[in-house]
């Protein structure tokens, strides 16, 4: 497992990747990530600024449209709270809370 983290306190979540996802994170599925408690704002971590950090330090490939488009995860990637849908968490607004298990799953296939 890979961890990352900033000086401050930290949000300790598990994020996994699959569908293919790996492949742009070191080809590995499982991380743990040692998140800042709060975003650059000040604001208390959500998926939203797990994403961006996400992008920012932990993302192995240049092709970040794989992930993400519009600031968001992009459409045909699941993304699973401990789960449950994240459409039933609030989506990229969800708190995280210490040892969360974020899920990213692609849906999206080439051909």
């Amino acid at each position: 497992m890979d961890t990352k983290s900033c000086d401050g306190a930290k949000v300790p979540v598990i994020v996994e990747f699959t569908g293919g996802l790996e492949s742009l994170f070191s080809d590995q599925r499982k991380h743990l990530v040692s998140l800042p408690s709060t975003d650059e704002n000040g604001q208390s971590a959500n998926l939203a600024f797990l994403v961006r950090y996400l992008c920012e330090n932990l993302m192995a490939d240049k092709r970040k449209e794989m992930f993400v488009m519009d600031g968001t995860v992009r459409p045909g990637i699941l993304v699973l709270i401990n789960d449950a849908d994240w459409e039933l968490e609030g989506e990229d607004q969800y708190e995280l809370k210490r040892n969360d298990n974020i899920l990213f799953v692609s849906t999206l296939h080439g051909g």
